[in-house]
């Protein structure tokens, strides 16, 4: 009976034993389980911050490409703009040069319909009588007269036509400036809102 006694305490404490060891193998197996589940957890987050930062870095791609293009596009409308203000200003010259030549050549041949004038006018003292020269001379007066007049009236239009064409070469000076500093603005902008939106993507994540 205390031996009998004795195997039975053995057994209960080694039942106890392997009851207490179950219980912590269970206990681990709960910790291992959590933990498992914990970096499982973190790993989709992870995974979740990864891609939206590959979506943002895409974003940022997509709007350096758009904002170089939009550069680029710009680029040539200012060539354009250039080449065309230069074209214009060389015609504006030409015309220039064409209307001086024009006044030039009026003023010699004006000049010298005044020495035939003198010629023949003395000329003709010498052959007609006082009676015949003073009618010539009146005529010829009265078309000198309106020649004088024909003349000034054209070199007051060719003058204002002159001032016409500065005035407009200074308006294209002044447009080819206004344009040219309302695309350094906007290139300003563009890189300012390049900015605001890098910060704006880095601030959020």
């Amino acid at each position: 009976t205390f031996q009998t006694n004795v195997l039975t305490e053995l057994r209960k404490w080694k039942l106890s034993l392997i009851e207490h060891h179950n219980l912590q193998m269970r206990q681990e197996k709960e910790k291992h389980a959590a933990h498992v589940k914990q970096l499982s957890n973190e790993m989709e987050n992870l995974k979740e911050l990864l891609h939206t930062y590959e979506i943002s870095i895409g974003r940022k791609d997509e709007v350096i490409t758009n904002l170089t293009q939009a550069l680029e596009r710009q680029k040539e409308r200012t060539e354009l703009m250039r080449n065309f203000t230069l074209w214009r200003i060389q015609h504006v010259q030409a015309k220039q040069e064409e209307y001086a030549n024009r006044i030039a050549d009026r003023q010699f041949r004006t000049a010298l319909m005044k020495k035939v004038w003198a010629a023949w006018r003395s000329l003709s003292e010498e052959k007609w009588k006082e009676k015949v020269a003073k009618a010539c001379q009146l005529r010829a007066e009265d078309v000198c007269v309106q020649l004088t007049n024909d003349y000034e009236a054209k070199i007051a239009e060719l003058t204002a036509a002159l001032e016409q064409t500065k005035a407009e070469i200074l308006r294209l000076h002044s447009e080819r400036e206004q344009y040219e500093d309302t695309m350094k603005k906007a290139f300003m902008r563009g890189v300012c809102a390049l900015n605001l939106e890098a910060m704006t993507m880095f601030q959020g994540k």
